[in-house]
């Protein structure tokens, strides 16, 4: 039995249901992302793990470990009512109370620590680019074809000047399949080269970077693997097309892929 695997299973599923807003879509890919790159070992807020069977409609699926500050949790049905003898079911009880109130400190501690540091850096990033380099430290995941995922980040990372096929809420068939040849193709450049990831400022209204009236909520960014853009190498190889904004606003996203094609 696969417990992250069924998750990922779940949250592909979940990715081609039509009803989606753009910003679950966006945070279920980058939680698939994250359990992609770790083999199904990525460590979940609890605030997270909420939201994921929040938006998959079945709260009752998870079921936590003690869940001190970065425990994991195991993914699975909810199980079948044990008929073992119950002793000292009173003792067990009042333990279980007392340590659930620990658990609880500890976790509103942890969230709380987290979100000075989560607007802490968004400050520091808001007032001066950030660069860092890549491929060697994995320090980010790819997405999808235009979108990574910056390790410790809430939110991902959209790549800017190119727009590439959507696997996750393609419009035809054909769409999907080049969808995932983009990704693959960036995931080979990152693993190849030498990459560099570097955080520019979104074309958006002035005063709401950062928030989900831009962007969906992501950052934006460019990445060069040898020195050379990889939008430019996908839009050479026929996986995207260039999508160039302004300084506050973006002309319509360009999905050319399902024209002529099933």
């Amino acid at each position: 039995m696969d417990p992250a695997g069924n998750l990922r299973n779940d949250i592909e599923a979940a990715l081609l249901r039509q009803n989606l807003t753009a910003w679950q879509r966006a945070f279920l890919a980058d939680i698939h992302a994250r359990l992609e790159r770790s083999g199904g070992q990525a460590r979940l807020s609890d605030k997270q793990w909420r939201k994921i069977f929040e938006i998959l409609g079945r709260p009752n699926n998870v079921i936590a470990l003690p869940p001190a500050v970065g425990s994991r949790y195991r993914y699975r049905p909810v199980a079948t009512k044990s008929f073992r003898p119950h002793f000292g079911r009173a003792a067990r009880r009042l333990k279980w109370r007392l340590r659930n109130v620990a658990i609880g400190f500890l976790v509103v501690a942890a969230v709380a620590v987290g979100q000075q540091a989560f607007d802490f850096g968004r400050g520091q990033f808001q007032s001066a680019p950030v660069t860092m380099q890549a491929s060697q430290t994995q320090d980010f995941t790819v997405t999808d074809g235009d979108t990574v995922h910056v390790v410790g980040e809430a939110a991902g990372t959209r790549l800017i000047g190119f727009n590439t096929p959507e696997k996750f809420s393609p419009q035809c068939e054909y769409e999907r399949r080049q969808g995932e040849r983009a990704s693959a193709r960036l995931r080979e450049l990152v693993a190849r080269g030498s990459a560099r990831l570097t955080k520019v400022a979104c074309a958006c209204a002035p005063g709401t970077e950062g928030t989900k009236k831009c962007n969906h909520g992501r950052y934006c960014g460019t990445l060069l693997v040898d020195g050379k853009d990889v939008g430019s190498i996908l839009v050479s190889e026929g996986l995207a097309v260039p999508f160039v904004c302004g300084r506050t606003s973006c002309p319509p996203t360009p999905r050319p892929w399902c024209r002529g094609n099933p």
